[in-house]
């Protein structure tokens, strides 16, 4: 079983803020929730607010779209082409993705590709507001633990060491950067064994 990461990672660039953008330009009421995603943004950089508020403060945008599900299919048809040729050529059955992302962002673009397996930030499409943990660092590690009885990941991709706790439980593990890759570096992963065993978690 392969697990991969999704954003910047088997897909070229951010999905999400890709969307928010997207948003912006097809569907303008969006605006009107500009400055408090400025005002945030500046007090998350002052390290004044974390990043999850942040971040549901940038979805706000989602109460002024009335026709959300309408939304997300057409901007994910438009933006398949942005799934890494290299991805395309190695992807299997049972691949999983797990991402920080929207999980109804997420989701759309597995489905599209086959994808089977997906975990992601649990994310009220319509408020903005998260319905459950984020999805990342050693959170990935539970949700996986939860859905799979494996206790290893065969190859594990992504583009940030921030996902260092999921290589530690890869047989092998890399790190993309644009459309190159380098093994996981060790010093990583030893840090990330020790984060794991700090908060119980198996390896």
């Amino acid at each position: 079983m392969n697990v991969y990461d999704f954003d910047n990672t088997i897909y070229r660039g951010d999905s999400t803020f890709q969307f928010v953008l997207w948003l912006y330009g097809h569907r303008p009421i969006t605006l009107i929730s500009l400055p408090r995603t400025l005002f945030f943004g500046v007090l998350y950089g002052l390290h004044v607010v974390p990043k999850l508020t942040f971040k549901e403060n940038l979805y706000h945008m989602f109460v002024y779209v009335k026709d959300m599900d309408i939304a997300a299919d057409t901007f994910i048809k438009s933006h398949l082409d942005q799934i890494k040729t290299w991805y395309a050529g190695q992807q299997r059955e049972d691949d999983v993705v797990i991402s920080a992302s929207p999980e109804f962002m997420i989701s759309r673009f597995c489905k599209a590709l086959g994808i089977r397996y997906v975990m992601a930030s649990k994310v009220d499409m319509h408020s903005g507001k998260y319905t459950g943990i984020n999805c990342h660092g050693t959170e990935k590690v539970r949700r996986f633990h939860e859905h799979f009885t494996v206790k290893s990941i065969d190859e594990f991709y992504s583009d940030s060491l921030s996902d260092s706790p999921l290589a530690a439980i890869s047989q092998k593990a890399f790190l993309v950067k644009g459309d190159k890759m380098s093994l996981w570096p060790d010093e990583a992963i030893e840090k990330a064994r020790r984060l794991m065993k700090e908060e119980n978690l198996s390896f």
